[in-house]
């Protein structure tokens, strides 16, 4: 099933040329009616005219997050503020939040694009969707809640938290669909576990989940776990929130609303353009936004881009599943290690379970990288021989991986701290 056929079976010819109309008129509505790009463009003698193809989108300067800072919190609005309807921002948790504008139209946006995400993954009507993102300025429970309203899904707005109650509306209500992030996911998982459930006590048949990065291997132990099918989607408040693209059934990279935001990929240190199927750091424009224009934004994101149609009958670019952040990236060494890379190695251990927590910190002028592991079994525990022989596994994985030797700490079983929204998994002490 697909959501919106006209926009996700176009041909590549008819993709692009609905892109580079949109993108003419972004430009130019962004050069007009918002003063930071007018200032940006005049800086370099760029002209909303000079773009004229899709290649042109070169010559725009790129956008960063710290632009939505200095602009706080309404300096990058395109309209008056009686014409916006919703106001969301980030935790600003490294300063002043970044502040993100939305007019009815952008809203309606929004959920469309969400929409056809969730029907990619096997939502339906049908479906009761049970979302565990805080709802409040983080743009996930919203964004979610009201694409699957526009698809007539019955959605329980159960937020994030309460995790015991959460399990008990899972199995009263009858939840076909679970949205959260992957880690909380896994930690419903369990706890129905230690609280005596099985599979069957539930319906859940599919998962849409986002907010943070996941691994292969963290999927299918949230499939053994839960019983249902997982799938990823992405987004980022600066850009509209989740929404961005998201994967289908066929489980081949997240399929890109690419009628609405425009996909780069670039080289993070010299800003080149990669091609298809490099990776690099993922750059979004937003062809069709009202309240807030972003043209060119580094998303830090680092993934890379398919164009082939998929099997599922949809033929927009898609993007891998995020391989890390350019600035989570780990140097440790001399030598580049993403979270992502462990995490893959430890999901794929059958001894251990799905929480761990990667500690970084120099010792005699040089970088140590710790990874303390959660066993799955507490007997583990009783046999030294047989739990050495598994950290000296572990730690081999590690190294073939990382090309570089680790400390690995195996711990208690639910000894690691859970989160209810994104993991923090590195910790760094340098």
């Amino acid at each position: 099933m697909i959501y919106n056929k006209l926009a996700e079976t176009m041909t590549r010819r008819e993709m692009r040329d609905l892109q580079l109309d949109r993108l003419k008129k972004t430009v130019k509505y962004a050069y007009k009616e918002v003063p930071f790009y007018q200032k940006k463009f005049d800086s370099i003698g760029l002209k909303p005219s000079d773009i004229k193809t899709l290649k042109d989108i070169e010559k725009i300067p790129f956008t960063v997050k710290s632009d939505l800072r200095d602009n706080y919190p309404y300096g990058l609005s395109a309209v008056p503020m009686d014409k916006i309807v919703r106001i969301h921002a980030s935790s600003g948790t490294s300063g002043k939040p970044t502040v993100v504008l939305y007019t009815k139209n952008d809203i309606e946006t929004w959920s469309e694009c969400v929409a056809r995400l969730a029907v990619a993954a096997g939502c339906t009507e049908k479906d009761i969707v049970q979302v565990c993102f805080g709802y409040g300025l983080f743009t996930g429970g919203f964004g979610l809640h009201y694409g699957l309203e526009k698809l007539n899904a019955a959605v329980v707005p159960a937020s994030s938290g309460n995790s015991e109650r959460q399990i008990m509306l899972m199995k009263d209500f009858g939840t076909t669909a679970l949205v959260s992030t992957p880690s909380y996911a896994l930690y419903l998982g369990e706890l129905a576990e230690r609280l005596g459930y099985t599979k069957s006590d539930f319906k859940l048949r599919t998962g849409l989940f986002g907010s943070e990065a996941s691994t292969p291997e963290m999927m299918k132990l949230i499939e053994e776990k839960l019983g249902l099918h997982p799938t990823n989607n992405y987004g980022l408040s600066e850009i509209i929130g989740p929404g961005v693209s998201g994967d289908c059934l066929e489980d081949c990279g997240m399929h890109i609303n690419e009628d609405h935001f425009y996909p780069e990929i670039i080289d993070g240190e010299t800003e080149e353009i990669k091609g298809e199927g490099e990776y690099g750091e993922l750059v979004l424009t937003a062809l069709t936004k009202e309240g807030m224009p972003i043209l060119r934004y580094k998303t830090r994101d680092v993934t890379r881009l398919f164009y082939e149609p998929c099997k599922c009958g949809r033929t927009t670019t898609r993007m891998d599943r995020i391989k890390g952040r350019s600035d989570d990236m780990l140097i440790i060494r001399g030598v580049n290690v993403f979270p992502s890379q462990i995490e893959s190695v430890l999901m794929a251990m059958g001894e251990v379970a799905g929480h761990y927590e990667i500690i970084v910190k120099r010792e005699n002028f040089m970088d140590i990288l710790e990874v303390c592991v959660e066993l799955k079994d507490a007997s583990l525990l009783e046999n030294y021989a047989n739990l050495d022989l598994l950290r000296q596994k572990i730690r081999h994985n590690l190294k073939t991986v990382l090309q570089i030797d680790t400390i690995v700490k195996l711990v208690e079983p639910l000894t690691l701290k859970r989160y209810e929204g994104k993991a923090k998994r590195v910790t760094d002490l340098r």
